[in-house]
């Protein structure tokens, strides 16, 4: 089946938070949003039609998610990625956010170190020092070819007797990175030999470029296993975060019980009725659609890399491996990070992700979401090369 990305549906009527926090976020309505991790792409018909066929029932009591709904994600799993999760493995939540939190409590005391590695995803941080841990910050290195590494060195020094916990993200936002299995295995040792649970925030795990190939944190040996809690789904691979669905997979016993005792604290019940229906045909029927959809990102994203070589002393687009979110260098322009918001708000008019927000180490930098219609990708890119344009020439 032909699928077409060349326009999508218009969210600026609906609640999106994309659009509805524009002016609180940029001070103005007068932006093009391109921050927040979801699509402007419309969610899939398959998916769509399955909710429409939900509601010929007029009963939404409450629901269990069906064994069929995990049994669709592991097969998905299985056959994508080659991890063997079983049923009794598989934990409902609402969001990887939640099962961050709930990890953390889990598996860590008040006082005790985390580790992420900056740039990262804000809740990263954010997590710990809500729940009154202690940020152990391993920053990623960033080479002369622009693509970011593990900081192995750095990882062993930062460890000591109260780190308990590794967050890590993979494939890794906002950088790109799909992390190699070697690369992978050398985070592991040290994990092991110093006893840290490790929470692998795998949703991206779908929107990997060829020829790259992501590797499950768990697959990488039999010890791996026992320390890693996996949270995957669908959200960000079929544009469904409005479903509020997702799920932590926990492969040993120890460490399921662990968590289950901090997860029945929380009483995250069962989610919606709409949303298991909706999770399940995502994994039984979205391979060809997901397919299609990888082709035409990767093309929004070579639409942008044409933009930044054209105006390479300036901005600089980091390599990306996986997911829909550039990281754009724009140390070039000699901008204090205050004033690169501003650029890209004032002349650029397009809402982004400012780096500072992903750890000091992003300061500099810019978190664009390339996600959208071709028709919206061509003004996201003629709005940011006329911008750049003026900054080189000074005029129109």
């Amino acid at each position: 089946m032909k699928y077409d990305f060349s326009v999508a549906a218009n969210r600026e009527q609906t609640n999106a938070e994309k659009y509805t926090l524009r002016k609180e976020l940029f001070g103005t309505e007068d932006v093009l949003p391109a921050w927040v991790a979801d699509m402007d792409i419309d969610t899939p018909d398959f998916v769509l039609n399955a909710v429409k066929k939900r509601l010929e029932h007029p009963i939404m009591g409450y629901e269990e998610v069906p064994d069929s709904a995990f049994e669709a994600q592991i097969k998905w799993m299985q056959k994508e990625h080659g991890t063997a999760f079983k049923r009794e493995d598989m934990f409902y939540s609402h969001s990887v956010v939640a099962s961050m939190h709930t990890a953390i409590t889990a598996f860590t005391d008040e006082g005790d170190g985390i580790i992420v590695q900056t740039p990262v995803y804000p809740p990263f941080f954010h997590s710990v020092t809500q729940l009154n841990r202690k940020v152990v910050k391993n920053p990623l290195k960033m080479g002369s070819d622009g693509v970011y590494r593990f900081d192995l060195e750095d990882f062993k020094k930062k460890i000591d007797k109260d780190t308990k916990l590794l967050l890590l993200c993979s494939p890794h936002n906002p950088v790109g990175r799909v992390w190699r299995r070697e690369e992978l295995e050398e985070i592991l040792a040290v994990c092991l030999e110093h006893n840290i649970v490790v929470f692998a925030d795998e949703i991206h795990s779908d929107l990997v470029y060829a020829p790259n190939k992501h590797t499950p944190f768990s697959t990488l040996n039999a010890a791996a296993k026992k320390i890693t809690l996996t949270a995957i789904g669908v959200g960000k691979t079929f544009n469904m975060a409005g479903f509020a669905m997702s799920s932590v997979a926990i492969e040993d016993e120890i460490l399921r019980k662990r968590f289950i005792e901090a997860y029945e604290k929380v009483h995250y019940a069962q989610g919606a009725s709409l949303s298991h229906v909706a999770f399940e045909s995502a994994y039984k029927e979205g391979k060809e659609w997901l397919e299609a959809l990888k082709v035409h990102l990767y093309k929004n994203y070579m639409l942008l890399d044409g933009v930044c070589k054209e105006y390479g002393e300036f901005i600089k687009l980091t390599p990306i491996e996986a997911t829909y979110l550039a990281w754009l260098d724009c140390r070039g322009m000699g901008l204090r990070d205050k004033e690169l918001r501003e650029f890209f708000i004032n002349e650029a008019k397009l809402g982004l992700n400012p780096g500072l927000a992903f750890g000091r180490e992003g300061s500099g930098f810019m978190r664009l979401n390339f996600a959208v219609s071709s028709a919206t990708m061509s003004e996201i890119v003629k709005r940011l090369k006329l911008a750049l344009k003026r900054m080189k020439y000074g005029k129109n």
